[in-house]
């Protein structure tokens, strides 16, 4: 995660990492501006009524935890700073209000996933891409049409049992996550077996 910090959502003083480096995705066209998620373009897909999807963000803990997550009023963020367009486009066009998401504490002592939270708010433009005197200032974005889309996210629970990276590159079934094959990015999807594999893993520690 980039060196700012996050506080509650009113101004977020610190963002998501920038060293998310780019993807293997395909090249051809998508809506909206939209990049090929490759692999894993079926998250952008339409949703049947209820259905709930699963996602991962990274955070450098030295930056901002998840215990900082816990400490801001009600719990929740902005998820800011993004500034890969794969990330971006998971983020923007993927996530939907009620999906849950891993917080994974990443470029720590032993990297994992620490919590689980909730997205409360949708993809808006991210505000700190317009402001000069923030790291994540964009000169490009434009204000009518921007090029940097945030979401806020809220708690819901701390994970008794981490799940270390070291365990779920353990797991054959894990092999194929997006966290394995596209890991340096920030915002990534998870598949509802994984999801269900991973807290059945923090469940037994």
């Amino acid at each position: 995660m980039a060196a700012r910090k996050r506080s509650a959502p009113k101004r977020a003083r610190k963002s998501p990492s920038r060293r998310a480096g780019k993807t293997a995705a395909a090249s051809r066209p998508k809506p909206a501006g939209r990049k090929s998620g490759g692999a894993w373009d079926a998250v952008f897909s339409a949703r049947a009524p209820g259905e709930r999807r699963y996602w991962l963000v990274k955070s450098e803990p030295e930056v901002f935890s998840f215990d900082d997550l816990l400490r801001v009023h009600n719990k929740t963020t902005h998820w800011n700073g993004i500034r890969n367009f794969a990330a971006r486009n998971f983020m923007r066009d993927g996530m939907k209000l009620g999906d849950r998401v891993f917080f994974y504490h990443s470029m720590s002592g032993e990297p994992g996933i620490v919590g689980i939270c909730e997205v409360v708010r949708e993809g808006y433009p991210d505000h700190t891409a317009f402001d000069s005197a923030d790291d994540g200032y964009d000169p490009k974005s434009d204000r009518d049409k921007p090029t940097w889309y945030m979401v806020d996210l809220r708690a819901v629970a701390q994970l008794t049992h981490p799940v270390t990276l070291a365990q779920i590159k353990a797991r054959k079934e894990l092999a194929g996550m997006a966290l394995l094959r596209i890991g340096r990015l920030s915002v990534s999807p998870v598949m509802p077996a994984e999801w269900r594999i991973i807290c059945g893993m923090a469940e037994t520690g």
